[in-house]
């Protein structure tokens, strides 16, 4: 039975883990939190993912989970509403489409759950170092004993260490936008229901949305910052968060003050990830970590969903050839991928935060093509094609 790390355990990590051990492989799943991370943004599952999901046997459990916000405001600096819809959310879309606004902690908490008791999850640990050789690849822990694997594959995210370590520095990979998003959970001091506020002061923006039940708020604070200018520790951060924002009026000093007490405050970057290659020896990277869309484009989570899939299902095919699998895995993937990034540029258009219609008109028929531009293997012949 064949070995695979697989570091990262948040939305690829477990779907690959899953079905890998579905085509009879052993996965080993690290992640570098001591526990699963909370937080994070409200996320989308479109097209192709759901069609993973609903194979996983998930989609009610996850549809379940869905956030249930009923519109959007758009506030300008006066703290006005300049416009409102009841037929979308910015963060989710138009709300007669087929598709899923979850939380991103919760569709990972679902995602984790779901994976049998026989697949080894390690928590508060990470890869060191990792060697690639004929007969495998030698990994080297921060606090565990070295261990050999068949293959390992990098799910750790758009700052993936894995890539890091493997494929060479962030900078030749990374295509920043020179945007920072801080999210974070914080109670529901507006006293919103089931609705989402989006707030904006010059260049500068917060969004804030319910979480199911009405009981909390997911509020993410944007604003323009070089990669570069972006710190590591907590404190830094959260400082950087309030001098960016602090010229903001209405109820963001409020906002920032819980910002502090937020155990899931997270700051960072948005980028896209352009790489030539994914793969390299019996090392292979899947979702953010090879190929981050942005949140511009509405579909990190669907292709991390879908890459995870595919890359499973191609090893399955070639269990003793992992060179071709790769293979196939990458000319598969690459079209979806391509297309998909493409979006970001749409949404990065001016109208995309001004106007209701540009999204019904223009963003929604790019998501459309899109979602579905890939031609997944059926699910129904997987049972038949069993690993090593």
């Amino acid at each position: 039975m064949k070995t695979v790390l697989i570091t990262g355990a948040s939305i690829a990590g477990p779907v690959l883990a899953w079905w890998l051990e579905r085509f009879g492989f052993a996965p080993t799943l690290l992640e570098k939190a001591a526990a699963p991370r909370p937080g994070g943004h409200a996320i989308d599952i479109r097209g192709a993912a759901l069609d993973v999901v609903r194979a996983m046997g998930l989609s009610d459990e996850i549809f379940g989970k869905r956030t249930r916000m009923t519109g959007v405001s758009k506030l300008n600096a006066a703290s006005e509403e300049v416009w409102r819809s009841e037929e979308m959310t910015i963060s989710g879309g138009s709300f007669d489409k087929e598709a899923v606004e979850i939380l991103r902690d919760d569709l990972s908490q679902s995602l984790v759950g779901a994976l049998g008791n026989g697949i080894e999850r390690i928590y508060g640990d990470c890869a060191a170092a990792v060697e690639d050789d004929d007969d495998g690849v030698l990994v080297s822990f921060e606090k565990s004993r070295e261990r050999r694997f068949d293959l390992v594959v990098g799910a750790d995210g758009m700052a993936s260490a894995m890539r890091r370590m493997v494929f060479g520095d962030d900078g030749d990979f990374l295509h920043p936008f020179d945007i920072v998003l801080a999210p974070y959970t914080a109670p529901n001091l507006l006293d919103l229901k089931d609705w989402q506020l989006t707030y904006e002061s010059g260049r500068d923006s917060c969004m804030i949305y319910t979480a199911p039940g009405n009981q909390a708020l997911r509020v993410c604070f944007g604003f323009s910052a070089k990669l570069e200018d972006v710190p590591v520790d907590r404190a830094a951060q959260i400082a950087l968060v309030r001098q960016k924002c602090a010229h903001m009026g209405w109820e963001v000093p409020r906002l920032l003050d819980a910002m502090e007490q937020a155990r899931d405050f997270y700051l960072g970057p948005i980028a896209q990830v352009k790489m030539d290659r994914w793969t390299h020896g019996r090392i292979a990277l899947v979702g953010d970590a090879a190929y981050c869309p942005s949140p511009f484009t509405g579909q990190g989570t669907s292709l991390a969903i879908v890459g995870a899939y595919v890359l499973a299902w191609e090893l399955a095919q070639s269990p003793d050839d992992h060179a071709a699998a790769f293979a196939n895995y990458e000319k598969r993937m690459r079209p979806f991928v391509e297309i998909n990034q493409a979006i970001a540029d749409l949404s990065r258009d001016p109208r995309f935060g001004e106007d209701p219609q540009y999204y019904i008109d223009v963003i929604e028929p790019a998501m459309g093509k899109a979602e579905r531009a890939i031609d997944l293997p059926a699910f129904e012949d997987t049972s038949a094609n069993r690993g090593p």
